[in-house]
């Protein structure tokens, strides 16, 4: 923002050079004035003092009008042709008041004009990815490429390797294409820079699980109690610390820090309150050696799955309470009125989301258009929201989703098909991706 004010203030000074010369000679020229107004009132007085000679015989008349003659010349020749005693009075005050409002209203209208019409946002320091060069950053279907984006900012660091947000970016758009272990990377190079940030810690350790088969124990578990240390009210590192606690089973512990991120959760997110809350309840219930409240929901409600032709209804029963085991399997196929949209190397993205309210993915798994049909296996191990799937309440919907560009968000043109909603724990979904995004 400085370096803008001080081009601005340059481009002022410069256009007040192109003015006040010229205001400046003009008054000159009216100061030149004055002296020929002063002259001109000494050849009056010698001009008076030849008519009084004359008229006393001091002089003859030929005497007289040589003399008149030679005054009258070296008066033309002292004082410029069109100069005038008004014009050296009234001009005078009036251009020193003109320089001086020149001066003043100048910079005011630049700097007044530009605050109504320009862009002061522009002004703020902008976050890397509004910096970053987009130039190219789409590709002939229309879609983002990432790719290009990636090399763009990667360059941009290898020259600024001190940019934060720029490296903070980096590890996030990996994050996204799950590419953890470039991620990962990125990211150490973020905690280098900023090693006491609890936000970039909690992530960091996010995504380490991620490299370690999804579970939070040992250098993550490590990294999330230190961001509890520098912020103990981090709703994702609690979040996070409660799941690892669940995963070595001490369910009291992972109460604590789940009831400690309900305090912090607006009321007006309702479908996030209660599933936080079925998560204690669920942890709580296991601590005082109750079981599992999904497993006996489910059991319950057998009906919630639709049993395969031939199995009897305690099978069912039993398939239900296999819904601890946090994992959903299936097979998703592609239309072949859409498979011609497709390339074999384009990503697919199999995922689990609740049926309603939030949708980001429970769990996701990553393929290729060339592995269609695909057999699939979704469990804790690829948990994303903090709730692992085996402690999942609510009936969820597994979805496919082709993307060209590589980024699991929904873009235009990307293909997808969705599951009937399901219980977790339920097995031989089938699934067909039908649909193309406008």
């Amino acid at each position: 923002m400085t370096s803008f004010w001080v081009v601005a203030g340059i481009f002022i000074v410069g256009a007040l050079l192109f003015v006040l010369p010229t205001l400046w000679s003009k008054k000159n020229r009216q100061e030149g004035v004055e002296r020929d107004a002063t002259n001109i009132s000494i050849y009056r007085d010698q001009l008076a003092e030849l008519d009084s000679d004359f008229l006393n015989d001091v002089l003859t008349r030929e005497q007289y009008e040589q003399s008149k003659r030679e005054l009258q010349h070296r008066m033309l020749q002292d004082i410029p042709e069109g100069e005038t005693m008004t014009a050296a009075i009234m001009g005078g005050n009036r251009n020193v008041a003109t320089i001086t409002l020149t001066i003043l209203i100048v910079p005011l209208l630049a700097i007044s004009l530009y605050l109504w019409l320009g862009n002061t946002k522009a002004l703020l320091p902008q976050s890397a990815m509004e910096q970053m060069p987009m130039a190219g950053a789409t590709d002939d279907g229309g879609h983002a490429n990432i790719s290009s984006v990636l090399e763009n900012l990667t360059a941009r660091l290898q020259e600024q390797p001190d940019d934060i947000e720029g490296w903070l970016m980096l590890g996030r758009t990996y994050a996204m294409m799950q590419r953890f272990n470039e991620a990962k990377d990125a990211y150490e190079k973020v905690l280098a820079l900023s090693p006491d940030n609890p936000e970039f810690l909690t992530d960091y350790a996010d995504i380490v699980a991620m490299t370690n088969n999804g579970s939070l124990l040992g250098e993550p578990l490590e990294l999330i109690n230190k961001a509890l240390r520098l912020d103990p009210v981090n709703p994702k590192a609690l979040a996070l610390a409660g799941t690892a606690e669940f995963e070595q089973k001490k369910y009291k512990e992972a109460a604590a820090y789940w009831e400690k991120l309900l305090a912090l959760i607006p009321p007006s997110e309702a479908e996030l309150v209660q599933s936080v809350n079925n998560s204690i309840a669920e942890a709580k219930s296991l601590a005082a050696g109750k079981g599992s409240l999904v497993a006996r929901a489910q059991e319950q409600s057998p009906g919630s799955r639709v049993p395969p032709p031939g199995e009897s209804k305690s099978e069912s029963v039993a398939a239900a309470g296999t819904a601890t085991s946090g994992t959903l399997s299936g097979t998703v196929t592609i239309s072949p009125a859409l498979a011609g949209k497709a390339s074999p190397n384009d990503s697919l993205y199999i995922f689990a989301r609740a049926k309603t309210g939030p949708k980001a993915p429970l769990a996701t798994l990553r393929l290729q258009v060339k592995d269609l049909p695909a057999s699939f296996s979704l469990n804790d191990s690829m948990a994303r929201s903090g709730v692992q799937l085996s402690t999942f309440p609510n009936e969820v919907v597994v979805g496919a989703r082709i993307s060209k560009s590589g980024s699991p968000m929904p873009q235009s043109g990307d293909l997808q098909g969705f599951s009937e909603p399901i219980r977790i724990g339920s097995k031989g979904i089938n699934f067909v991706i039908d649909q193309q995004l406008p």
